[in-house]
């Protein structure tokens, strides 16, 4: 890697950069393995060379479908150009089956399908526990618009018919996952593109025979190693990056 450029922001996951051209920011994915809010961590060798390959090949093909993105162009194992954008301080979820918070909420069997695919936000703050929010919240506080939110809703039902098409098709069901939107201009002309990533960091994928997890809830629910199910889900979508160093156990971080 050349000298390392000036840090832009770091999360939980990844470090951005300042890009190599104005509007262009270099995105980092580290090995960091994060829980409950980050009250459980460990890292995994190998686990942001995965996922960099993963979200590259969601993102160049929610691109050829149509569906734009912050992507640009992977620049190695771990590092990927994107597009400046300021994002919008909302998760947004899509839920397929339920799982996780909303089986407790709403005392559902997890696995359950839902009547159809259901659209929830929460506002980004971790010192708050990234809460659920209403479309009201959204809009009174400025976040985003009426128009902004009809917007988001579209995008994210094309992402899940691709993601969902894509994964059915090597076995794994997409229950839920999450993503950032994020706006960017043209001129006077604004847009919303997805941002961020698409990795099982931010998906709950299950085996469709076996029910079998392959995302992050391994970690959180101590079932087994982290480093298989997701070389697995690379592995079965033929992006398994060559040359990668196989994750191994896991470091935790106190």
């Amino acid at each position: 890697m050349a000298p390392r450029r000036k840090k832009i922001y770091e999360g939980k996951a990844k470090i951005l950069y300042e890009g190599p051209e104005p509007g262009t920011l270099i995105q980092y994915f580290k090995d960091d393995a994060t829980a409950f809010n980050a009250q459980k961590k460990a890292v995994f060798d190998g686990k942001g060379v995965l996922n960099n390959r993963l979200s590259e090949f969601f993102m160049t093909g929610l691109g050829n479908v149509g569906v734009p993105t912050h992507f640009i162009r992977t620049l190695n194992m771990r590092e990927q150009l994107i597009r400046q954008v300021e994002i919008i301080p909302l998760e947004v979820i899509v839920r397929n089956f339920a799982a996780g918070s909303i089986a407790k909420r709403l005392g559902l069997e997890e696995g359950t399908a839902l009547p159809r695919p259901i659209v929830e936000y929460s506002y980004k703050n971790d010192a708050l526990g990234d809460p659920m929010v209403s479309e009201e919240y959204i809009v009174a506080f400025g976040w985003a618009n009426q128009q902004d939110l009809d917007d988001i809703v579209a995008l994210a039902l094309r992402v899940n018919d691709f993601l969902s098409g894509v994964f059915y098709a090597v076995g794994i069901k997409l229950v839920d996952f999450k993503i950032e939107i994020g706006r960017v201009w043209d001129g006077d002309f604004m847009r919303l593109i997805v941002a961020d990533e698409i990795s099982p960091d931010s998906c709950r994928l299950w085996d469709v025979k076996t029910g079998q997890k392959l995302d992050k809830d391994v970690f959180r629910r101590d079932l087994g190693s982290l480093t298989d199910a997701y070389t697995e889900v690379a592995r079965r979508l033929g992006v398994l990056p060559t040359n990668a160093t196989v994750m191994t156990k896991p470091t935790l971080i106190n």
